[in-house]
């Protein structure tokens, strides 16, 4: 609630002042973040108001009066700023006179392939799409991500992302990889431990279990399919690393499963070299705490959600009931 006693105000305005220059810039979590976007020309009471519109201050009128102290804001800065709603004065005026490039807002949608990707990319942040294909190739970002494949697929986390437009081909994926690196738990580091399966083979799992589709309630399920089936030493037969090997998201009949490719779970063992696409946080966290079944088997229904069996009989039996339905 603004302050009525200007005495008061006065006195809040002045410890504001003494705290201003303790605030460092800090750039918050994609997903806790607010992206405020102040135009070349705003005025003062346009950016306050805009500012408390999205919560990140609690009153347009005491940020005004704040910022008008000293002129300070003569030197903000137009540009996108991430800030967490409830984030103290000080430190957004210190952000706003410190000035961030103008970004463009990029959106990755779970599942999405990197093939997919690029192009939309190489159109709206105006880079040549063969540099965005050459730097996804870098091997020092996939080394330091852990993956032998031969691009960052599967490391480019589902978010909205603000590419500043200076960005270069590796300053994109750069920022959605330290995304990636900045979201992994350390607690999923021992589960890792527990399982005896890499952070790759994780990403890898958790890409086919998107790629499978379903609800929410069936991620730890499907992944519970492939933990069995990888512990029995059979193969994961995964209808998404057939599309993916394809390069194509059409229907899959017979002559499909035979495709020649490391990433055919039909006709290799074990996973594939790398992920199949970007999987969701849901999809990771199934991959890596899968439910406590006995099953080997699914099959999708019509509605998108799936049948799972123990036997192959069983299997066989469900495919032929949905198929009278």
């Amino acid at each position: 609630m603004p302050f009525r006693d200007p005495i008061a105000r006065g006195r809040l305005l002045a410890g504001l002042v003494l705290l201003f220059a303790a605030y460092a810039c800090e750039v918050p979590d994609p997903e806790d973040a607010e992206w405020i976007r102040i135009p070349a020309g705003d005025s003062i009471h346009a950016v306050a108001e805009s500012l408390a519109a999205h919560g990140i201050v609690a009153s347009a009128e005491d940020f005004e009066d704040f910022a008008r102290i000293g002129r300070r804001h003569l030197g903000i800065v137009p540009g996108v700023y991430p800030f967490r709603p409830g984030t103290p004065m000080g430190k957004v005026l210190v952000d706003l006179r410190k000035g961030r490039p103008d970004a463009v807002r990029v959106r990755v949608k779970e599942g999405v392939w990197l093939s997919e990707l690029a192009p939309v990319l190489s159109r709206v942040l105006d880079i040549p799409l063969d540099s965005l294909i050459a730097a996804a190739h870098d091997s020092a970002l996939r080394t330091r991500l852990g993956t032998p494949a031969e691009t960052i697929e599967g490391y480019l986390p589902p978010a909205t992302y603000y590419v500043p437009v200076t960005a270069t081909a590796a300053d994109v994926w750069r920022q959605m990889a330290d995304t990636f690196e900045a979201r992994w738990r350390p607690e999923w580091d021992a589960r890792l431990d527990a399982l005896g399966l890499t952070r790759n083979d994780i990403v890898t799992l958790a890409s086919i279990i998107e790629g499978e589709g379903g609800d929410d309630g069936e991620r730890a399920l499907i992944s519970s399919v492939y933990h069995n089936r990888m512990a029995r030493g059979l193969r994961l037969q995964a209808d998404p690393t057939v599309v993916y090997a394809l390069g194509s998201r059409n229907r899959l009949y017979n002559k499909h499963y035979g495709f020649d490719s490391p990433y055919n779970t039909y006709q290799v063992d074990g996973l594939p070299p790398g992920p199949i696409g970007q999987p969701s946080r849901a999809s990771i966290i199934a991959a890596l705490y899968p439910a406590e079944t006995d099953f080997l088997y699914f099959v999708a229904t019509r509605d998108g959600h799936h049948e799972f069996s123990r036997t192959y009989q069983e299997h066989l039996a469900k495919i032929r009931t949905l198929r009278r339905r």
